[in-house]
């Protein structure tokens, strides 16, 4: 009953605020009002598909009929998402050798997740060293030469290598990425093992904490689960421990291997170990809705021409307990990026209305794979509409005195200077990314946008500080190794306000220099992602 009246009370606080804000482009009062609610222990971790989530969707439904936009599908602001959830009945890994097999340990040595379309496995075959897992014919990178992994299982380093471009490295480093090429050289598995770095980063441990969670993917309307990979029918991950027990007497150790990944991962090679996996899991078919509202633009001639600014709504919900707590707010994932959103349309909703029409989409399913934004991208709610650009906003730390943001994608769409622009405007300036080894680009809700061959943008904090001396990517790394994906994502986080304030007036700004641009955004000559996706506008 507490939380229900809690639910009730900030549902009233946050509708009375807008129409009291209005005065000002821009809300402190109705950001953290939106923060409060949506990052509160009533919505239990607002996980795809749980009455959280649902209650987090309504509010922001709300909200935007308040601010005055219109439902963004048909009459309705919600874009219901047909998932299938594969839960995890049981798995064993074994590494066989001399007819006689080896079990390794469940989170202690592996972790493995259910595939949809793959409910009940049975295989043992030898697995293959592959490098990275990397084909990237424009970096002379080319991991999967000299070996043959039909009907085998590969093993591959997280991540890529150093020496390539942060977004292009981000590109080939995602786990999609490697499983698209595993699958297809014909592989029926694949394997990763974690670079020292990586592991540093973020500890087997930690990573492994809610590894029981059911996987998801969404579904066509004939029912058959959305499988990027469909040959590979077993996917795990394996600790140090794990790795070394499974390497011994192979061709190689796993200092060897480990030692390749700090070179560059070259050395592909078989070595001569078979593993043999079983999966049994169970599938439930589940929906859970996108909310989209829409803002008509003012000029019929390119009104059908759409800019999509999203951020997710969800996050990882009721896991393992850390401390006596087991919800995991997300407070700054992604509510603080949902609050953003729902402010940005707001402040332009009560603004003069640009050109072309505006789409604010907040998406569900983002932590089980980017799942609702994927839907969206190939199925959008406009019928007769085209979407031009995508601007994300997702996990924005505000832990310090931001002083600068980082534009990810700015390099390869004329998203960028637009993205300058606005920065400078409100204060801020735009500086390269600091951590190009966490692959943030792939990471997010823009890359389903960026998949289907339209422009895209994704800005967030850097780690400059307006405090002299002070480094802001201290607080940032203490955030990951903390708080990241863990309870203690919650309000009791320092926060910058004023910087929180200044970068929805980014926003405010971006959305309407998109929307009014001469000429809709465009893929940049000589754009990576421009010429891999085949955009509309790309070279």
């Amino acid at each position: 009953m507490r939380s229900l009246l809690r639910v009730c009370i900030a549902c009233l606080l946050a509708s009375s605020l807008p129409a009291a804000a209005a005065e000002s482009a821009v809300s402190l009062a109705a950001l953290r009002s939106h923060l409060d609610f949506l990052a509160s222990d009533a919505l239990e971790g607002r996980d795809t598909g749980t009455r959280g989530y649902e209650i987090a969707a309504l509010y922001a439904a709300a909200q935007f009929r308040q601010s005055g936009l219109a439902p963004g599908n048909g009459e309705s602001y919600f874009q219901q998402v047909p998932l299938t959830e594969s839960k995890l009945d049981s798995s064993s890994l074994e590494i066989v050798s001399g007819g006689m097999p080896t079990a390794l340990v469940w989170k202690e040595d592996y972790v493995l997740s259910a595939r949809a379309g793959h409910p009940q496995v049975e295989i043992e075959t030898p697995v293959v060293f592959a490098g990275f897992g990397i084909d990237a014919p424009e970096s002379g990178r080319a991991d999967y030469a000299g070996v043959d992994v039909t009907g085998k299982i590969v093993l591959v380093l997280t991540g890529a290598p150093a020496d390539f471009p942060s977004e292009q490295r981000a590109h080939y480093a995602s786990s999609r990425q490697k499983r698209i090429e595993a699958a297809r050289r014909g592989a029926v598995g694949l394997v990763t093992l974690r670079t020292r770095d990586d592991e540093r980063r973020s500890p087997w441990e930690r990573s492994v904490l809610n590894a029981d969670r059911p996987s998801m993917t969404w579904r066509h309307p004939d029912g058959t689960p959305v499988d990027d990979s469909p040959g590979l029918r077993v996917t795990a991950g394996l600790s140090h421990a794990g790795a070394g027990k499974l390497l011994v007497g192979a061709t190689a150790t796993l200092e060897e291997l480990l030692d390749l990944g700090e070179a560059g991962g070259r050395g592909s090679r078989e070595l001569g170990v078979t593993l043999r996996a079983a999966v049994r899991s169970t599938l439930r078919e589940l929906e859970s809705p996108n909310v989209v509202a829409l803002l008509t633009g003012a000029e019929p001639a390119r009104r059908d021409e759409i800019v999509v600014f999203t951020a997710h709504l969800d996050h990882v919900g009721v896991g393992a307990e850390v401390d006596g707590d087991a919800i995991y707010n997300g407070y700054y994932d992604n509510a603080m990026g949902s609050a953003v959103v729902l402010e940005v349309a707001r402040a332009l909703a009560r603004s003069p209305r640009p050109a072309r029409s505006v789409a604010f989409v907040l998406v569900t399913g983002e932590e089980r794979g980017l799942l609702g934004s994927d839907f969206f991208a190939q199925h959008p709610s406009f019928a007769g509409a085209r979407v031009v650009a995508d601007l994300n906003v997702d996990m924005p730390l505000f832990l310090h005195p931001v002083a600068d943001l980082v534009a990810f994608g700015a390099e390869h769409t004329t998203l960028g200077e637009l993205a300058r622009a606005a920065a400078e405007a409100n204060g801020f300036v735009l500086t390269p990314d600091p951590e190009p080894e966490e692959s943030i680009f792939v990471r997010s809700d823009q890359y389903s946008f960026v998949r289907q061959g339209i422009p895209a943008i994704y800005l967030c904090p850097g780690h400059g500080s307006r405090v002299a001396g002070e480094n802001g990517g201290a607080a940032v790394e203490s955030f990951r190794r903390e708080h990241y994906h863990r309870p203690s994502d919650e309000g009791a986080l320092p926060t910058d306000w004023d910087g929180v304030v200044r970068f929805a007036a980014v926003h405010v700004e971006l959305t309407r220099a998109a929307a009014n641009a001469d000429e809709p955004p465009r893929w940049l000559a000589g754009s990576f992602f421009g010429e891999l996706f085949g955009g509309a506008d790309a070279p």
